[in-house]
């Protein structure tokens, strides 16, 4: 039996980021209510070169199990980012059979921005105006449109630390949303008065403080996944009503939260719940229009495969005889 594969132009023709907002809502609430434990990603770092990750994982009985494979290595075309270059591979939960293989890259690229969205979508204040994205690279760009499906923001700042890349990108996204999409070069001025703060960069160190962050923001911290590199200081955790999308995973693999928890800031319980049990009614979501809340986005490999999943029927869909 032939294995299907979705290459990247297959995966974008299958699944656009309202659709993938969709498909997580449900894949993160499956996570969350049905209680079996999910193995943590195994990160093995190559010789200084970059990292390969294997993330195991099952969803249930009708949407399948799999993995994802995945490299991270830095992009000699484009200096000081990385790609994540690999593949998901998703099982039948009925029958065990491998169903299909897609590229990670791409799938990675759609479902990260869209868990973001999602957060945002479920934990923003409902008149959340001026959206701030901190970043340059595929997932600030990724962000800005996955954004545009969940809120109708007045504005939209982007920040990067290399200015002339914020321009740059500011200007590309100006062209596709056809509306104005300011760039920053200050990244205090460019969070102020923020109502929804992503960080999607490869900062060792914080570029986001909380001091800086008013009262009723909603922040995604995006860029860190693995412990080390932290976007926003211990400040900011401590102020904020903290989720995750993964509990067991964020209380080992989350760098902001362990550096908080380490200097003796917070504790395991900061962690108030996941994103899916927000979603499932288990856990409050946002208090107060005060109340700064902060999702960690580490990814969670029921993301990648609830996605895959969904690329392989839309196309069973479209290749079906009339």
């Amino acid at each position: 039996m032939e294995i299907a594969y979705y290459d990247a132009e297959a995966v974008e023709k299958a699944l656009d980021y309202q659709t993938c907002v969709g498909v997580l809502r449900e894949a993160m609430q499956v996570l969350s209510t049905r209680h079996a434990v999910q193995p943590l990603r195994q990160i093995i770092e190559l010789e200084e070169q970059g990292l390969f990750a294997i993330m195991p994982g099952a969803l249930d009985r009708a949407r399948g199990f799999g993995a994802k494979l995945v490299s991270v290595f830095a992009d000699k075309e484009r200096q000081g980012r990385s790609r994540h270059r690999g593949v998901i591979a998703v099982f039948s939960g009925e029958t065990g059979a491998i169903e299909c293989l897609a590229d990670a890259e791409a799938v990675t690229t759609l479902r990260t921005a869209s868990a973001s969205a999602l957060a945002t979508a479920t934990l923003a204040r409902g008149d959340a105006q001026v959206l701030t994205v901190m970043g340059t690279g595929t997932q600030a760009r990724a962000h800005v449109l996955a954004h545009r499906h969940v809120g109708n923001f007045a504005e939209v700042r982007i920040w990067g630390r290399t200015f002339p890349h914020a321009q740059s990108l500011a200007e590309r996204l100006t062209g596709e949303l056809g509306r104005p999409v300011i760039a920053l070069a200050d990244a205090r001025t460019a969070v102020r008065d923020a109502d929804v703060i992503c960080t999607t960069t490869s900062a060792a160190e914080p570029i986001l403080l909380g001091e800086w962050v008013r009262p009723g923001t909603h922040v995604n911290l995006v860029g860190s996944s693995f412990l080390g590199p932290v976007e926003a200081d211990s400040a900011l955790v401590v102020a904020s009503r903290y989720f995750a999308d993964y509990r067991p995973s964020a209380l080992v693999q989350a760098s902001e939260l362990a550096v908080a928890r380490e200097a003796g800031l917070v504790d395991d319980a900061h962690v108030v719940g996941e994103i899916g049990e927000v979603l499932a009614g288990m856990v409050a979501g946002r208090q107060s229009p005060e109340q700064i809340t902060l999702y960690k986005s580490l990814g969670h490999v029921v993301q990648d495969l609830a996605a895959a999943a969904h690329v392989h029927r839309a196309h069973a869909q479209i290749e079906e005889p009339a």
